[in-house]
């Protein structure tokens, strides 16, 4: 039973549709009439015109309300640690989860709703041969189960979508709308996600992330060079991929990309550091006195510097050393203009080269040139990628250094993941791919981070799709074994070296491992026959709602996940010993009470799974109303219950 003062706790992922109605209903109240959307209402308050005709321009597809509806249904899942095949699992913050990404995206929406700054994803490409997701709405957890082996030997994990099936773009669609709609959630406002993709379908998931995310957060589509010969047997031989990038807000802004070898053009240097210089001249033949009258007036040079690659001060007035006169003309001596108007030009001249941001030198034909003078370190991405380090064997080769080549086809390189993750978030932030497939995601952080210091981490999302290899069955388990081997490279790279003196935290040479497995919460099967005797029955195992074989910390994550909207790297504290003095010859409890803190959030609660509360354990652990306290029903009794509801939040499993 649950105590009149208790507080059953939350035992399925959020009600998203019921979240997103009250969002609505803060915006717009009036909206609502006895507790229902009112859409006439709505539609006024929005000022909506649009006519109701069959004519009105809309994306849709067959299934498409499936697709919702699956999004709609809670999972019955939840992540459980597996410490056996983690590293570093108490201190690190990157985390790996296996299993169905959709149901692990409806377990990290109330822990991470606006938290992640970045989401890459490489989806399958609907090639009519690679893996669509068989979701079913009805029972998700259930197919999962069934196609990894949990509970069916039979269940066939790999689907392909041939065309011949009717519905080869619905599916895909239908499977990735529930996904892209729950990452989005789960982006903060500033947030940043980019999705790979080829031609097959890069049409149709530009109009679905234009519906999830809004058109006008469409930030850009890069064409990617995937490879060098290409598809040789076509007509044309296609040789680039696609990056579909979309914000959470048009007012995102992207990080610059660092100047780094054949980019860094910073090749002179004087007492400030290195620089290099811009003609000031336009250059552009379009552009003139002729249609620039405002941008055509004289700059004069102090020629006492003169040597021919020494650069000379400038000033707006002919006085003094200031004694050459300086017009923008072209090398045939015709008439151009200068690309700053003359405030700037002002604001940058100052009293030497030194501190002038504007200087002039000396051609070679004894002419003076005027120059921008800059300084800049970073340069803008473009929207054509054809750097050698981003095409597809590089992907190939770099997990060839890591002796997987041959369990994996087709892996992204890391530089191509580092490019989006150094446009996209910053040193401290969290990037998620739950697609992650052979987890170049993962390496990508991992090196960046060893590169400038940085602690970004990661969360990759992988299915345990069977690989028929018996050295690495699934997927999942490729994904793993190359961050174990990429951790153990970077740290033989390090052995017999002094700990990095610019970092201010540690370096983050790990990762925790979660699976998804069903609920430790025992499911309310219903009863086979309508009788009295059944249902007390049944109502018989509800006694404990736990299911056999539970552990503490399998509980303490899914009370954490999804009652409390902890992230999975909260900290789990015991709070040791509890004695009642009362009873001084009764054995301990020992490590029985634990603390779980998200230090995000700065939250925290107090958690007791034994069989029975002690009346000393209230006093002992002086809680008051700021306290979350949870702990089993079966745990209380009534007196002990009405305690704890005076001194805290109580709320029961």
């Amino acid at each position: 039973m649950t105590h009149n003062r208790a507080e059953p706790i939350q035992k399925e992922t959020p009600n998203i549709t019921a979240e997103q109605r009250a969002r609505l209903k803060e915006l717009f109240p009036e909206a609502f009439t006895e507790g229902k959307v009112d859409f006439e209402k709505l539609r006024a308050t929005l000022g909506d015109l649009v006519d109701d005709g069959p004519e009105r321009y809309r994306f849709t597809w067959a299934g498409k309300r499936d697709g919702i509806r699956l999004l709609q249904t809670p999972t019955r899942a939840t992540l459980v640690p597996c410490r056996e095949e983690s590293l570093n699992f108490g201190e690190t913050g990157h985390i790996f989860i296996e299993g169905d990404n959709l149901e692990v995206l409806k377990l990290l929406y109330k822990p991470y709703f606006g938290r992640v700054k970045m989401i890459y994803i490489d989806p399958p490409y609907n090639t009519g041969h690679d893996f669509i997701y068989p979701d079913n709405y009805a029972d998700p957890l259930g197919v999962y189960l069934q196609l990894t082996g949990q509970q069916d030997a039979e269940g066939n994990l790999l689907t392909s979508n041939p065309e011949t099936s009717g519905r080869y773009h619905s599916a895909w669609l239908s499977m990735m709308y529930p996904r892209l709609f729950l990452a989005r959630q789960l982006l903060r406002e500033d947030g940043v996600i980019f999705v790979s993709i080829d031609d097959h379908e890069v049409h149709n998931l530009q109009m679905l992330m234009n519906e999830v995310f809004g058109e006008e957060n469409l930030l850009t589509t890069i064409v990617v060079q995937s490879n060098k010969r290409g598809q040789t047997y076509k007509q044309i031989s296609k040789t680039h991929e696609y990056l579909l990038v979309y914000t959470k807000s048009p007012d995102t802004e992207i990080n610059e990309l660092e100047k780094k070898g054949e980019r860094d053009d910073l090749n002179l240097t004087d007492e400030i550091g290195r620089f290099n210089v811009r003609e000031l001249r336009n250059r552009n033949p379009k552009f003139g006195r002729f249609n620039r009258p405002n941008l055509f007036y004289p700059i004069y040079v102090n020629p006492s510097i003169m040597d021919k690659d020494a650069f000379c001060p400038v000033a707006f007035k002919k006085e003094g050393e200031f004694s050459i006169e300086v017009l923008p003309l072209n090398s045939s001596g015709d008439e151009s203009c200068w690309r700053w108007g003359r405030r700037l030009v002002r604001e940058n001249i100052g009293t030497s080269t030194l501190n002038s941001n504007v200087v002039a030198r000396k051609k070679s034909s004894g002419e003076y040139g005027v120059y921008e003078k800059y300084r800049k370190t970073t340069y803008k991405a473009k929207t054509i990628w054809l750097e050698k380090e981003v095409i597809s064997e590089k992907g190939t080769v770099e997990l060839g250094k890591l002796g997987l080549a041959d369990y994996f086809d087709f892996p992204k390189p890391s530089f191509l993941v580092k490019k989006m993750i150094m446009l996209g978030m910053g040193k401290e932030d969290v990037v998620i791919d739950f697609f992650a497939g052979s987890c170049a995601t993962a390496q990508a952080v991992l090196e960046l981070n060893r590169e400038d210091g940085g602690n970004r981490r990661f969360i990759m999302v992988q299915l345990p799709e069977p690989t028929s290899n018996p050295e690495f069955p699934t997927i999942a388990d490729i994904g793993k074994e190359r961050i174990r081997r990429v951790i153990a490279r970077m740290k033989q790279e390090r052995k017999g070296q002094l700990p990095l003196e610019t970092r201010e935290t540690p370096e983050d040479l790990g990762f925790k491992v979660f699976k998804l497995t069903p609920s430790n919460y025992r499911p309310w099967r219903g009863v086979d026959e309508d009788t009295p005797e059944a249902y007390e029955q049944q109502m018989a195992l509800f006694a404990d709602p736990l299911v056999d074989g539970w552990t503490v910390e399998n509980v303490i994550y899914e009370v954490a996940i999804k009652d409390r909207g902890y992230e999975l790297n909260c900290r789990i504290e015991s709070l040791g010993t509890v004695r009642d003095p009362a009873q001084p010859g009764q054995p301990p409890l020992r490590n029985v009470v634990y603390r779980i803190t998200d230090p995000d959030k700065e939250q925290s609660c107090i958690l007791c799974l034994a069989d029975k509360i002690p009346p000393p354990l209230v006093r002992l652990l002086e809680l008051d109303t700021t306290d979350a306290f949870v702990c089993r029903d079966v745990a209380l009794d009534d007196e002990t219950a009405a305690n704890l509801a005076l001194q805290c939040r109580l709320k029961t499993i």
